[in-house]
């Protein structure tokens, strides 16, 4: 039961780490290969933004169909283990509670 556990919790923070990783990696991949696109990101009318205004801005592009339409495999990619891995990582939060309460 333990390692029931121990897994899902290791599984939890794993996926919380690959959704902030594939953050990165899809601005950093838009930053090389899009860079008009990026600006659109990191500027607001003309001057740059933020590291705040910025993520808020790549957080509503995440979101948005205007990725998936530049046709980029590695983009689409990240952005879709950027989209589910917190999914799994809370499930496996609440199952990792589950397990605790059912232990005692």
């Amino acid at each position: 039961m333990i390692e029931l556990y121990l897994t899902l919790l290791v599984a939890g923070v794993a996926c919380f780490v690959l959704h902030f990783a594939s953050q990165y990696r899809v601005a950093s991949l838009l930053r090389r290969h899009h860079p008009r696109e990026w600006q659109i990101i990191a500027e607001a009318d003309g001057q740059p933004t933020n590291a705040l205004r910025t993520w808020m801005r790549l957080q509503l592009a995440l979101r948005s169909p205007v990725l998936p339409a530049l046709e980029d495999g590695a983009i689409t990619r990240w952005r879709r283990a950027w989209r589910y891995s917190l999914w799994v990582a809370w499930l496996c939060w609440f199952g990792a509670l589950g397990v605790q309460l059912n232990a005692r």
